[in-house]
């Protein structure tokens, strides 16, 4: 006969040993997950097409451009031009009161009149002897000082006519007719606005991947709904040591007149040409000022690996170093690695994929999609 003490404690052992039975189940579930470690969504780094966009500010100027002065102190006594007129190069613009230059010019020619024909007379003294060979030496000498003088007096009579350099239009007229004028006088302005010259400034990072003929866009505040297409004319031979710039020039057709010297524009440099090692934002794991990726070897191990980056578009960063193509780096799940942890790699993502990237949640593992570590500044 079964005693009722030994009967209970026969029940109770039987009941503990059906309680344990789903808690040891569950710890060994957990034991083999921790052996497989956590699951991962990994990325191939690629060198891809990686644009070169350099966004900047610059300020336009004429293809040529000058200030009209005279060259000597006259009175204004015909003006050629209106204001805002577009000229061709050797047109007059203004003339001078020229009486005393052209009395010069009258005085020098008879000077040299009378200085050229001493000298034909002193040539035929000296083939009959009548004369020395040194003073037809002296009347050539006095007649190549006329023709000098004369060539002076014309140069002078010339600078009471002022001409325009080269073709352009005229901006505001800043005489009347009378005016005294001197060298220290602006008369107008010459703008030549057929092309633009487009100078901006882009950081010495890009400097290695400028170059001539690379096409930019422009815009303008007072043109908003318009673009204006050139090409990069000249970079500059020094970066400037304070902001770490260099200069750049671009030519920007302007046909239309639009674009006036003096506007600010802003600029978009596109180098298409660029390949770059490419890898998702959401790889990065900055810390401080340094960046790293979790890198996927043999046997599914995790290794922590410094790299510097470069440029960075939506979604998308350059590796400068640190990393080469067709390794695996973690996109997805950097939070719950560490360095020599084996993992399990859940998927292997496209860069650059057209559908949206699948999420760790959606695999089953309970880790929302973007757990990744936010992103820190390139190196």
């Amino acid at each position: 006969m079964i005693r009722p003490r030994a009967l209970s404690a026969s029940l109770l052992l039987c009941m503990l040993a059906f309680i344990s039975l789903p808690v040891v189940r569950l710890h060994a579930e957990a034991a083999d997950q921790i052996d497989e470690g956590p699951g991962v969504i990994v990325v191939e780094a690629a060198r891809l097409s990686f644009p070169l966009t350099v966004e900047a500010l610059g300020n336009a100027r004429a293809n040529e451009s000058v200030e009209v002065r005279p060259r000597i102190a006259q009175a204004v006594t015909a003006i050629h031009f209106e204001e805002g007129q577009k000229v061709a190069a050797g047109d007059v613009l203004i003339e001078l009161e020229n009486a005393e230059a052209l009395a010069t010019v009258a005085a020098a020619r008879a000077a040299l009149v009378d200085s050229e024909s001493q000298f034909e007379r002193a040539q035929l003294l000296v083939k009959t002897k009548a004369m020395a060979t040194s003073q037809l030496e002296q009347v050539a000498a006095r007649r190549d000082a006329d023709r000098a003088a004369l060539a002076a007096a014309q140069a002078r009579k010339s600078d009471t006519v002022i001409r325009a350099p080269f073709a352009g239009r005229v901006g505001l007229r800043r005489v009347s007719l009378g005016s005294l004028v001197s060298p220290d006088t602006v008369i107008t302005t010459l703008d030549d606005t057929d092309t633009i010259k487009l100078d901006f400034d882009v950081p010495e990072t890009a400097l290695g991947r400028l170059g001539v003929g690379l096409p930019i866009v422009a815009r303008s505040a007072a043109w908003p709904d318009q673009t204006f297409e050139g090409t990069v004319t000249t970079i500059d031979t020094r970066v400037d040591p304070v902001s770490r710039t260099v200069t750049v020039r671009a030519s920007l057709p302007n046909p239309g007149g639009l674009l006036r010297p003096g506007m600010f524009l802003s600029v978009q440099l596109l180098r298409r040409d660029v390949v770059a090692l490419v890898l998702p934002e959401a790889c990065i794991v900055p810390e401080q000022s340094r960046q790293f990726v979790w890198v996927v070897g043999a046997q599914s191990q995790v290794a922590r690996r410094e790299v510097r980056t470069g440029r960075r578009s939506p979604g998308e960063v350059e590796i400068l170093e640190g990393l080469e193509p067709g390794e695996r780096v973690i996109v997805e799940g950097t939070q719950k690695v560490r360095d020599g942890q084996s993992v399990r790699i859940l998927r292997t993502r496209e860069l650059r994929s057209s559908s949206p990237p699948e999420s760790l949640q959606d695999s089953g593992t309970g880790v929302p999609a973007g757990a990744g570590t936010p992103l820190g500044g390139g190196a």
